[in-house]
């Protein structure tokens, strides 16, 4: 198992000040605890000891502090995959397993029942990231996927990009709201098996073999 670094206790924003910081992180904590609808701003306050006015200071409402939560989620993430990717140490099938582990280490975070909540009450905020996964998904797995052709570990024949849109709208669709409904799975469990099934077609002999020591079924 390729070692996974844990998610930061806390959202860093490059510019943000101090108090900005202890805003984020008691936000942070009450929304993966308790969900975006229990996140409130008088809330925040009285944990913080701040008055309203103070924290309307530095963010404009909830869903500004919400939005910056998972904006920098996803700068830590890409950025930690992008690493995974650059390390030349590392077989397809290792950097394959190193990314899922750290996708699935921040899927975690998010339930279907908040998921839900951001459709229904912040859908700006839902199609945010709905707007990561776009940008993020292509690039990363479609690199990922050049990387495993030249390997030998993928079919020569496979197109890439078209590979990683296929997976990009395969994982749109089954993390949607009421995909989790149906399937009662979590965004973590969903992934770990939905690549079972897509890697299937996609894989040589030789990198299946790999594949099922990493991926064990």
């Amino acid at each position: 198992m390729i070692p996974v670094r844990p998610l930061p206790a806390a959202p860093v924003i490059p510019d943000a000040t101090p108090a900005d910081r202890r805003i984020l992180e008691s936000a942070r904590r009450h929304l993966f605890d308790f969900g975006y609808k229990a996140l409130t701003m008088d809330d925040l306050a009285h944990e913080l000891g701040m008055s309203k006015k103070t924290l309307y200071l530095h963010f404009p409402g909830k869903d500004a502090i919400v939005e910056s939560i998972f904006e920098e989620i996803g700068r830590a993430l890409r950025a930690e995959l992008d690493e995974i990717l650059g390390n030349a140490r590392l077989s397809f099938v290792q950097k394959l397993r190193a990314v899922v582990d750290a996708v699935t280490s921040r899927l975690v975070l998010v339930s279907p029942a908040m998921l839900r909540e951001l459709q229904r009450h912040a859908p700006n905020i839902h199609r945010k990231i709905d707007g990561l996964r776009r940008k993020n998904i292509p690039a990363v797995f479609g690199r990922l996927f050049r990387m495993g052709i030249a390997e030998g570990a993928l079919r020569a024949e496979i197109d890439p990009e078209f590979a990683a849109q296929f997976w990009l709208q395969a994982i749109r669709g089954l993390v949607h709201p009421d995909t989790l409904a149906v399937t009662r799975l979590t965004p973590r469990q969903t992934l770990e098996k939905s690549l079972g099934l897509f890697t299937g077609g996609l894989l040589t002999p030789a990198g299946r073999k790999n594949y099922e020591k990493l991926f064990p079924l």
